[in-house]
Parts: structure tokens; C-alpha cells; sequence
């Protein structure tokens, strides 16, 4: 059984919200509660527990309680979730986690900096038992035993760069950090005026994440030659690591998004005939 883990001391991050375009500031702290809580400090200090049942997911995965919100939360809960920090303190003075380059490479090394501290509370890895599929139209994900943690993921475009990519990684620290981390949110710019109009991707740009026209990225070059799907694949950890334990299984993706991923951790979490702790 593994102990839970927080971190050595305090590091800082500040950078724009990819949705709200809002500078916000963030301090991870150390904490042996055992528990991820985000603090708002523009909020006089109020404090929000990560809970899978408070959860919204469009665009995006949000943490929605107590009359306010924690939004985009993915890239960092996928690297909490991998590096095995699962006791933090998050104080930040706006509600959207700043999105940096549009990977999460810049948010692995300011916590490998800070370092890892072993608690003594043990905790408990969910082991996937038997298959099942969860679907909506053309999109699903899905789940089967394994005796390691598996991600494999399909995504589709009518786009002449990305067609149809698909690959599979078996999930580990090391892995993670070099193959996937560093994989970029994208975007295409025919989209940008809806989703601005709907207050979305109000703080997007250039720097922030790979954009695509009709034929190609206009601000590459990319990291790897499959990048769209990798970054789909660090959004799904994002997404699983919200069923707050380490796992054992093999999860499919395929044309599915943050809606789909968060439905399915909530049937998973809901129906424990699929797992059992170990």
C-alpha cells in the first residue's frame, strides 16, 4: 500500500486563464490534511475540497461549489495525480488555474522543484475488475482490468494535419513528464469567434496554444508529430484522477471529451461492482 504524499515547501505560479483571460496568482503549499483544497484568497479565504460530485465539464473541468468555482482544472490535477501528490493547499486570487504554455510541463517542474514529502497516511489503488463501455453517439470511453495503468486514446478531425491519431501509453512519473506533459492544448481558428461569444477562450493566443487554420498550424512546429493526441490523453488523466486513488486498469478513449470523461468516472465511482480497493 502506498502512503499519500504533499510537497516540500511552497512554490508560486502565475499566468492567464485560457477561458476567463484573467491574470491569476497561485501558491501550492504543503498540507497533511490528505486532501487537494483550493482557496480562494479573493474570496475572503474561502475554501473548496476537490469532490468528484461537484464537478461541471463542457470546455473544460470545474470545481462548482459554495456559490463560486474552480475552472480548468485538468492539467494540474493530472499532474498531481501522476507525481502521487495528493495533499495540497491551493491558494489562488482568481478562479481559473492558469493555463502557462498550454501544457503541463511547466507545472512539473515547479513541483518536482519544490520536491515530495511521504505522509503517513496510507492510501488505497482502485483495480478495474471487469469492462465496460460507456457511449454517447459516436464517442466513448471504457475501462477493463489491467495490472497497470494504461491510457489509450482515438481522436478524429476533418483536418488535413490531424486526420485520425490514436495512441497508447502505459502511465508512470517518467513517462509522463517526457511524453505527455508536454503536449499542447490546441484550438482551430475557425472556432475562436463562437467560443468567444459563448466567454470562452477569452484568454487564448499564440503562445498559449497550437492553432490550427484550414491546412495547418499556424505557430508550430509541433513537440511530437501526434501532439493533439497526447494532450487529449494528459486531459483524460486530468479527468480520472478525480476518482482520487491510484489505478489499475486499462481506459479507452475515443472522440470524447472533459462531458464524457467526468460521466464516466461518475458511473465508475457509483457502481462498485466494476472495481475493489487493493
Amino acid at each position: 500500500m502506498r502512503e499519500k504524499c504533499t510537497i516540500q515547501r511552497e512554490v508560486r505560479l502565475s499566468g492567464i486563464g485560457i477561458h476567463t483571460g484573467q491574470h491569476v496568482n497561485l501558491r501550492l503549499r504543503p498540507s497533511s490534511e490528505g486532501k487537494i483544497v483550493f482557496r480562494r484568497t479573493d474570496l475572503g479565504n474561502l475554501e473548496l475540497a476537490l469532490d468528484w460530485r461537484k464537478i461541471e465539464a463542457k470546455n473544460n473541468s470545474s470545481l462548482v461549489s459554495k456559490g463560486c468555482r474552480i475552472l480548468t482544472l485538468e492539467h494540474l490535477l493530472a499532474v498531481l495525480f501522476v507525481l502521487g501528490i495528493d495533499s495540497l493547499i491551493v491558494d489562488m486570487d482568481g478562479e481559473e488555474i492558469p493555463i502557462m504554455d498550454g501544457s503541463a510541463s511547466p507545472l512539473v517542474k515547479t513541483l518536482l522543484e519544490a520536491g515530495l514529502k511521504i505522509l503517513s497516511q496510507k492510501k488505497k489503488s482502485i483495480k478495474i475488475l471487469k469492462p465496460f463501455t460507456f457511449q454517447e453517439k459516436e464517442a466513448s470511453v471504457s475501462f477493463s482490468p489491467d495490472r497497470e495503468f494504461r491510457i489509450t486514446y482515438c481522436i478524429e478531425f476533418d483536418h488535413p494535419l490531424i486526420k485520425r491519431q490514436e495512441a497508447s501509453f502505459s502511465i508512470d512519473s517518467n513517462k509522463f513528464n517526457k511524453e505527455i506533459a508536454p503536449a499542447r492544448t490546441f484550438g482551430f481558428l475557425k472556432d475562436v469567434p463562437s467560443l468567444r461569444d459563448q466567454g470562452l477562450a477569452l484568454g487564448g493566443s499564440l503562445e498559449n496554444a497550437l492553432v490550427l487554420d484550414e491546412k495547418r498550424v499556424i505557430n508550430g512546429p509541433l513537440r511530437f508529430p501526434d501532439e493533439f493526441v497526447r494532450h487529449k490523453i494528459l486531459d483524460f488523466i486530468g479527468d480520472l484522477s478525480l476518482t482520487e486513488h491510484p489505478l489499475l486498469g486499462h481506459f479507452q478513449a475515443y472522440k470524447a471529451g472533459h462531458n464524457l470523461h467526468v460521466k464516466a468516472v461518475h458511473f465508475l465511482l457509483e457502481n462498485k461492482d466494476f472495481w475493489s480497493y487493493v
